[in-house]
């Protein structure tokens, strides 16, 4: 199979291109700002909990207290709304803390990933703010792949590291060992695109870039 590498991004067509990077937020301090039933802040404050951070979930998200998150870390703020992105970003500059504001990434500094899990495994997916729904639908596929199989695979080939340790002594031989384990573990990507958008490769539609 052929492939092609991707060219040099163009940052006047993406102005808000942000760096991918893990943040450790054990006992870190951070809000979740957004309605009790917006399903996004559901999902973000059970996000924070399960890396173990101290999260506040302000649902109230019209009416609260510029000093009430005077002492985050973090901060997610999920109404799509301009006004009070643009508030909440002016005290982002003032008290110091990482913004992510939902689907509005001109006023954040975070963008959220989609993230697929087996076990220990984490593979993060972002489109920049700039395409949800098409970084949800890589995160199904690749969750798809990942499966118990693959997380049973990571086990074991973890054990088979442990192993080495014992039986091998030098780390060039366990490093070829463990590249050995992995001769035979084939992953395939495949892309279906929508009907319109092959029109417009194809130069039948009106072009959108």
């Amino acid at each position: 199979m052929t492939t092609v590498a991707p060219t040099a991004l163009d940052v006047t067509k993406y102005p808000f291109v942000f760096y991918p990077v893990g943040l450790n937020l054990s006992g870190r301090k951070c809000y979740v700002i957004g309605a009790g039933d917006d399903r996004e802040a559901i999902e973000k404050d059970e996000a924070l909990r399960e890396v173990g951070a101290d999260v506040t979930w302000i649902k109230d998200w019209e009416h609260y207290a510029d000093e009430d998150i005077a002492d985050a870390f973090f901060v997610i703020f999920t109404p799509q709304v301009e006004p009070p992105a643009i508030r909440i970003r002016a005290l982002s500059d003032k008290y110091k803390f990482l913004l992510c504001a939902i689907d509005q990434p001109k006023h954040g500094f975070v963008a959220m990933q989609a993230t697929v899990k087996a076990g220990p495994c984490r593979v993060a997916i972002s489109t920049g703010g700039i395409a949800p729904r098409v970084g949800g639908k890589l995160r199904a596929a690749l969750q798809a792949a990942m499966d118990t199989t693959f997380e049973r695979f990571i086990a074991c080939h973890n054990a088979q590291k442990e192993r080495n340790k014992l039986r091998v002594t030098t780390s060039a031989e366990r490093r070829a060992a463990m590249i050995a384990k992995s001769e035979g573990l084939e992953i395939d990507v495949k892309i279906t695109y929508p009907q319109w958008f092959l029109d417009e490769l194809a130069g039948f539609g009106p072009k959108v870039v």
